[in-house]
């Protein structure tokens, strides 16, 4: 890490616009080149605007955890205990919304560090089950899941602007 230490802390309503920031990157430097601008613009502009994660980050719900390497932020997760989508099954579920590393510190302990940060988490909590949606494309998370021992459940569809696109449903017990 550069000699730098990696730090992941809760994330706070006055990180929202960090959030959005980090989110609206990290999203498209992971998806930019397989999507058209149009559908890449929809999804960012109401994804990761100021108003939605202050809204995300009120929500009771949801937990934010922000990886932070020498203060700056690289990466961050969030967590939501809400109703599973068909297919998930185990006690206790909750949900890994978000898992996102700048391309920057990826391959360098962010994304473990994010990913244990939340099982321990969801551990704390009480659930017993995480799951997520993963793009059936994207080959470097659904190897850093499958790593993690996730399994497919099932899929659903996930809209990208105009685009319905096949996402995976992954889960393991915690």
């Amino acid at each position: 890490m550069e000699n730098s230490t990696l730090d992941i802390r809760c994330a706070r309503i006055e990180d929202a616009n960090l959030l959005a920031e980090l989110g609206a990157q990290t999203f498209a430097e992971t998806f930019t080149e397989d999507n058209t601008p149009e559908d890449m613009a929809a999804y960012l502009a109401a994804s990761f605007n100021l108003e939605k994660l202050t809204a995300e980050l009120t929500d009771p719900l949801s937990v934010f955890f922000i990886a932070e390497v020498g203060g700056n932020a690289a990466g961050y997760a969030k967590i939501h205990a809400g109703e599973a989508l068909q297919g998930v099954e185990g006690q206790k579920p909750i949900e890994l919304v978000r898992l996102y590393v700048s391309r920057k510190w990826l391959g360098r302990g962010v994304g473990q560090a994010l990913m244990q940060r939340c099982m321990n988490e969801a551990h704390e909590l009480g659930c017993q089950t995480i799951w997520l949606g993963v793009w059936e494309h994207n080959s470097r998370a659904l190897a850093f899941y499958r790593k993690w021992d996730f399994h497919e459940v099932g899929e659903h569809v996930f809209q990208l602007g105009s685009d319905p696109q096949r996402d995976i449903l992954m889960q393991r017990a915690i």
